[in-house]
């Protein structure tokens, strides 16, 4: 009896152990290849929108507008990732993203962005939205990003976006920058006066696709990174 105790001890233990274990990294852009990801609604990805050049992954500028997804879905996991912008310009990282409406092209929205939380990618300095809950950093009109530091215009910064069981915490070069519990009466609160009040549909999923938004100007990514947690 003592024996099928401890080897059931033992089981659990193991079991346990796997499941708090992380999971194997999963290279979505390396500075060569982009095979993690693929367009919005496309199996393949959208040459001509988007390019990889100088080691990092570029959107090209004056074209419609395709957003990047990941092939793979995620609900629990950690994403790691550089970005950098040209003057005035704004992108965002979206996640728990379901491809359930038509390709909207040309006006730099994403046919999701009303849909999910979005991390903001954005010039600060020149864009011409400067409230700080659309800043660089932060979720997007709902919580503004605390102790904050940007590298300048065209240069990386490096973020890390970890979601577990409704907590997010979101990085910015070694900074936490957010930190909130999806559901929380905060957030609650704080969707009831945002952009996203009317929409029933907000944040609806617990797992989907993660985005890396074209807006229409030019951004840089590179060492894109993500695992399951």
């Amino acid at each position: 009896m003592k024996k099928l105790i401890l080897i059931l001890l033992i089981t659990c233990y193991g079991l346990t152990s796997s499941a708090q274990t992380p999971g194997k990294w999963i290279t979505l852009f390396d500075g060569k290849s982009a095979d993690g990801l693929r367009g919005y609604k496309m199996d393949k990805f959208p040459d001509g929108v988007w390019v990889i050049k100088d080691g990092s992954l570029q959107t090209i500028p004056k074209v419609k507008n395709v957003d990047l997804v990941t092939k793979e879905q995620f609900g629990n996991f950690e994403l790691e990732y550089e970005w950098a912008v040209d003057t005035a310009a704004n992108s965002g990282i979206f996640f728990h993203l379901q491809e359930d409406k038509a390709m909207v092209s040309n006006h730099g929205n994403s046919p999701n962005w009303l849909d999910n939380f979005e991390i903001q990618i954005l010039d600060d300095k020149y864009f011409n939205d400067t409230a700080a809950v659309r800043s660089a950093g932060s979720l997007y009109d709902l919580m503004r990003p605390v102790n904050k530091k940007l590298m300048p215009i065209g240069q990386f910064n490096k973020a890390r976006l970890i979601h577990k069981d409704g907590h997010v915490q979101h990085w910015l070069n070694e900074a936490k920058v957010l930190d909130f519990e999806i559901g929380s009466q905060a957030v609650r609160e704080l969707i009831i006066r945002s952009k996203y009040s009317k929409n029933p549909r907000f944040q609806a999923y617990k797992e989907g696709h993660i985005m890396l938004q074209h807006h229409g100007q030019k951004v840089y990514f590179k060492n894109v990174r993500v695992r399951r947690i």
